[in-house]
């Protein structure tokens, strides 16, 4: 008996959306239950649905991703619920491989409980030349452990944590939130076969100021999760210590040319 599974997509309406509907209805099973959630605050334009007509469009009012999910999920009744970013796209394999991931879980005698499969994700870089930071960041989703960028989860696992934790407002830590804690009420989440792709999206002005909002999100992480929730949801430390170094031996200089001390400030 195959799991049955519902597949769930916030979207801020990127012309992205469309070439996943695409890569989606290329599977050739049209019969899963497919829910759109336009997380636009206020939309003034219709989705285009246009390679998925069936897919159930629902309202997210513009209120994050992990809010959007919720949306989704609550409304789905599906044994197993596959969460999947609008700027992601499906290998030509990816429904019997996920159909494979899914009975692989259901069938497991290890007397694990399986909560969620991750599917594999592919970041394609340019060879040409250097990366920019970038480009480097979304290819960090290549190692990420748990990015909803495409992770299924268990119905029973989701309905125990109650979902996603809604003071995550963006795209950031919700899906390791929720990872750690579905792993601590005694699930197991695994990688699976399947692979998606996720291309690099176009830099826009002021990109890496909105990433470095997300050390807010990392403060929330640690007062939820405590010390070394880092190494359990597999997320790197990051720069910060070099970058407080480096403020801090920039603001060193600025005082020692206030107070004339040349060799300080040098």
């Amino acid at each position: 008996m195959t799991s049955t599974f519902s597949v769930v997509i916030p979207t801020l309406g990127r012309p992205s959306l469309a070439t996943l509907l695409r890569s989606l209805a290329a599977q050739g099973e049209p019969a899963h239950e497919v829910v759109v959630v336009d997380d636009r605050p206020r939309p003034t334009t219709a989705l285009d649905l246009a390679a998925y007509p069936a897919a159930r469009v629902l309202p997210g009012y513009g209120l994050g991703p992990a809010h959007a999910r919720n949306v989704g999920w609550r409304l789905t009744q599906s044994d197993w619920v596959v969460f999947i970013d609008d700027d992601v796209e499906l290998s030509a394999t990816w429904l019997l491989d996920l159909i494979a991931d899914l009975t692989a879980a259901r069938e497991d005698l290890s007397g694990v409980r399986i909560g969620g499969v991750q599917a594999r994700v592919e970041v394609p870089l340019p060879r040409h030349r250097r990366p920019t930071d970038w480009e480097r960041g979304t290819a960090g989703l290549e190692r990420a452990r748990w990015a909803t960028a495409e992770m299924a989860y268990r119905r029973a696992a989701l309905a125990q944590v109650s979902g996603f934790d809604e003071r995550f407002s963006r795209a950031y830590r919700e899906d390791s939130d929720l990872a750690l804690r579905v792993m601590k009420a005694g699930w197991q989440l695994r990688r699976g076969q399947r692979s998606v792709t996720h291309p690099v999206r176009p830099s826009v002005p002021g990109a890496s100021l909105r990433q470095q909002q997300g050390n807010a999100d990392d403060a929330l992480m640690l007062r939820l999760h405590g010390w070394g929730w880092r190494s359990r949801a597999g997320c790197p430390r990051g720069r910060l210590a070099l970058h407080v170094l480096t403020t801090g031996a920039a603001g060193a200089a600025l005082a020692g040319l206030a107070a004339r001390r040349w060799n300080s400030a040098a």
